[in-house]
């Protein structure tokens, strides 16, 4: 089974999840606005993909943080935002062992997929 981590109310995750379920692909959501993010899997996560790729920079929360802190941001500063505003992280996120997609792509899932 495959996990996708997102928020359930995301158009991008709806989209992802919609696409799984029409390639029969068993799946299910860990909504990290709900269920909360493990360090863990953020350092993970953060290894496969960089922070600068995570960082959603389209999110309201983006939008209203300090000037100045954007254009300092660490990656250690990155990820303490992220663990504590979820909706700073691009989604979804699906990583498993040979599986590692960030946002919603029909073709690099098909690819990563095998369809």
């Amino acid at each position: 089974m495959i996990k996708v981590y997102g928020i359930k109310n995301c158009d991008t995750v709806k989209k992802a999840l919609n696409w799984l379920t029409q390639q029969h692909i068993e799946h299910r959501l860990h909504d990290y606005r709900i269920e909360g993010l493990d360090q863990n899997w953020l350092l993970q996560a953060e290894a496969q993909f960089g922070w600068q790729q995570m960082l959603n920079k389209r999110s309201t929360t983006w939008r209203n943080l300090d000037e100045a802190l954007k254009k300092t941001l660490s990656k250690s500063t990155a990820l303490e935002l992220m663990a504590a505003h979820p909706t700073l992280i691009k989604r979804p996120i699906i990583l498993q062992q040979d599986k590692a997609l960030i946002g919603f792509d029909p073709k690099a899932y098909q690819q990563a997929f095998g369809l």
